[in-house]
């Protein structure tokens, strides 16, 4: 069995925290993980972890089926943090879970959550995401913006995006991007059911100026830099299957926005 002081090093080391920061990541980490998986898998689970940290996982009731955001957003309630900070926390834990509880009992774990959870897994399917910060970086240069204005145009483009293109592929944007990015789409998603809304490119930019309370000419330039940016951020592939559900008259900010 791994050592209390072991699990914490782990933890402190993936996520550069000191070892009291990394006691509390862990234990709301835990804590929310019990609340997601069955009692008996947790059990099982606390047998395997330090008995200073076993108590954690003494959710009592069933498991509740709720996301990556969901998840994350507890940890970061419990935590007392941002998202972006929950979210490294999180992958910390799950790293020093895996070592303590070994490959079958990690195996059993990830079967018990959904795959968008996979990339912060220790083993199965892990998608390489920029973080928040370089992202909203990346829009503010791309479109002379400062920090809040790059992250309200963000927030604009994304959710009208999401409002655009199938279920399908937004949810597939939201398991690469970074968990505090999540909420947009996931507004533009429950707005549409997951059904892609006919939507012209005027129509698009109008949307996002209204979200953004800029000028036509404002919402353009920072769709442009914020979709050029998204292409960065999940791959040229990931974003083909998003530029290939958009009308023609959309080059102008996706394939322009290549540069």
């Amino acid at each position: 069995m791994i050592a209390y002081d072991e699990f914490l090093e782990i933890v402190a080391q993936e996520a550069r925290l000191d070892r009291d920061s990394a006691d509390r990541a862990s234990r709301a980490v835990l804590e929310t993980l019990a609340e997601r998986i069955d009692a008996g898998e947790a059990r099982d689970l606390a047998g395997l972890l330090p008995p200073e940290l076993a108590p954690s996982l003494g959710h009592l009731g069933p498991a509740q089926a709720f996301d990556l955001y969901e998840f994350v957003r507890r940890v970061a309630e419990r935590e007392g943090v941002d998202l972006d900070t929950a979210e490294l926390h999180t992958r910390a834990v799950f790293t020093a879970l895996g070592r303590a509880v070994g490959d079958k009992e990690l195996r059993d774990l990830a079967a018990q959550l959904p795959d968008d959870f996979g990339r912060l897994l220790p083993a199965g399917t892990h998608f390489e995401t920029i973080t928040a910060d370089d992202f909203l970086d990346r829009v503010a240069r791309r479109a002379g913006m400062d920090r809040g204005e790059a992250r309200r145009a963000t927030d604009a483009v994304l959710e009208t995006l999401a409002e655009r293109i199938a279920g399908g592929e937004v949810e597939d944007l939201m398991d690469r991007l970074p968990v505090s990015l999540h909420e947009p789409l996931r507004r533009g998603l429950e707005r549409t059911g997951g059904t892609a809304a006919g939507m012209s490119l005027e129509r698009f930019v109008r949307r996002v100026a209204e979200r953004e309370g800029t000028s036509a000419g404002q919402a353009a330039k920072a769709a442009r830099a914020v979709l050029t940016t998204l292409r960065e951020a999940v791959g040229e592939l990931s974003f083909l299957d998003v530029e290939v559900q958009l009308p023609d008259g959309y080059g102008v900010v996706t394939r322009l926005g290549r540069s």
